[in-house]
Parts: structure tokens; C-alpha cells; sequence
């Protein structure tokens, strides 16, 4: 019976995969509400599990594409390749009204342009001060202090190797986890309390899930907003990363 339903998984590879992220992240939701009381998002959770998982699925196997190396699971490497990344980038991107961003006048746009420079600059000097060197590898973790989403974007657009990609996924994961924690300790003292502020803040900080889960434990009401500019950060970070961010370190870091 098992070999029969591990042979149909096989078979329906894909559909296997979307079963099994479906599962992860219901479990991931269910540990967030449960022991953080949604201080960390549950998608946050769930990738920090994925990775786990990938990790784990190269150990076993020995091969080179985690999870999927594993036959039962070999959905994985198509769920989460570049095409459906890129899919869900632009159906998020099509989500967003450009009118909306214009509720937050000219510093809610100028908030963006800084949050992506700023995380950028200091995702990079990270990068160097752990003795990297060539621009695409100082790009991508650059771009991965931006948010988990930008930093594969740019490290697929400029040909990073996996191992640098996995590092701009833990970049973003790890900023996401620290906005979700802090932004309600920090509330209070920055004026976190008004849908404009909220609007600066999520261009500033960029990660939509963890501004998002911020925010949800600061006040419910400021989520749409600072949701909606974070939703535009990434996309500003997707356009600038493998593009003026990348050709501004390679003017200074030739490699």
C-alpha cells in the first residue's frame, strides 16, 4: 500500500509538491500561533523549515538540489524554481494600485528608494567583511538584505551560484524575523501608530511578511498600509538590484 501511494506521489510530482508546501505552511502557521502568539509570521517559519528540509534532503542524498533530490519529492525543484518565483512576483506586482502609494505623497515613495539602497549597503558590507569579493556574490546578499524575494531575483539575473542564493534567502529570512520581533518594541518610541506612518515605515523595512506580522501584534489596522508600500519595495528592489546596484559595485569592487 505504501509503495502504491509513494509510486502515485512520484507520478503526480507536482501536484505532490503543492500538497506538501500546503502542509509545511499550515504546520508553520500552526507553530506561529501556538508559540509566538504570531510574533513570527508563519511564512517566515515555513522557510526557515524549508531550508532546513533542503539541507537535510542533500545530506541524505548527497545530491545537489536538496529536498528534490529525493524521488517522492521531486515536485519541489519545479514548485520552487525560477518560474513560479517569478509568477508569483508579478501576480503580487499586479496586486499593487500605484494610486494607493500616492497616499503617502512624495516621502512614502522617497521611503522605498531608501529602505532598498540602505539594506542593500548593509546586507553588501556584510558580504565583504566575510571576505566576499566578486560583485554578483556582494550583489545578491546585497539584494537578499532587501528582502528573501529580491535576493534570488538578482542572484538568478546576474548567474550566482546556488550556495550565494541560499545565503540571500538567510540574509532576507533574518531581516524578516527581526522586523516581525521589533516592531512592536520599537512602536511607540518612532510614532508607529497612524496609517501615513505606517505607509514610511513599510517602504523603509521592506519585507512585506515581516512588516506585516509587526504590525498585526502593533495594531490590525495599520497592516494594509505598511503591507502596501513593502509590496512596492520589493519590486523597486527586483528592478535596482541586478541593474544601478549591481553596475554601482562593480564600479567599486571591479572584482
Amino acid at each position: 500500500m505504501i509503495e502504491l501511494m509513494l509510486e502515485i506521489a512520484q507520478k503526480n510530482a507536482l501536484i505532490t509538491a503543492f500538497v506538501f508546501a500546503g502542509a509545511l505552511l499550515a504546520c508553520s502557521n500552526w507553530l506561529s500561533a501556538r508559540f509566538t502568539r504570531g510574533h513570527i509570521h508563519g511564512s517566515a517559519i515555513a522557510i526557515a523549515l524549508g531550508l532546513g528540509l533542503a539541507y537535510l534532503g542533500g545530506r541524505i542524498t548527497g545530491g545537489s538540489a536538496g529536498l528534490a533530490d529525493i524521488g517522492v519529492f521531486a515536485g519541489v525543484g519545479v514548485l520552487g524554481g525560477a518560474m513560479f518565483r517569478d509568477f508569483a512576483i508579478v501576480a503580487t506586482a499586479y496586486g499593487a494600485e500605484p494610486e494607493a502609494l500616492k497616499q503617502a505623497g512624495w516621502v512614502g515613495a522617497l521611503s522605498v528608494v531608501i529602505g532598498v539602497v540602505l539594506s542593500f549597503v548593509m546586507g553588501a558590507l556584510v558580504a565583504v567583511a566575510f571576505g566576499y569579493s566578486d560583485p554578483v556574490a556582494i550583489t545578491t546578499i546585497g539584494a537578499g538584505a532587501a528582502t528573501y524575494i529580491v535576493g534570488p531575483v538578482t542572484g538568478t539575473a546576474l548567474g550566482a551560484s546556488s550556495e550565494v542564493i541560499a545565503l540571500s534567502v538567510a540574509a532576507g529570512l533574518t531581516k524578516s524575523i527581526l522586523v516581525m520581533i521589533g516592531t512592536p518594541l520599537v512602536a511607540k518610541r518612532i510614532g508607529l501608530n497612524n496609517p501615513h506612518s505606517a505607509l514610511i515605515y513599510g517602504g523603509l523595512m521592506g519585507t512585506t511578511s515581516g512588516v506585516a506580522a509587526g504590525l498585526a501584534a502593533t495594531d490590525p489596522r495599520l497592516v494594509p498600509y505598511g503591507a502596501m508600500t513593502a509590496t512596492f519595495y520589493t519590486g523597486v528592489g527586483c528592478l535596482l538590484g541586478p541593474s544601478i546596484l549591481y553596475f554601482a559595485v562593480r564600479a567599486i569592487l571591479p572584482g
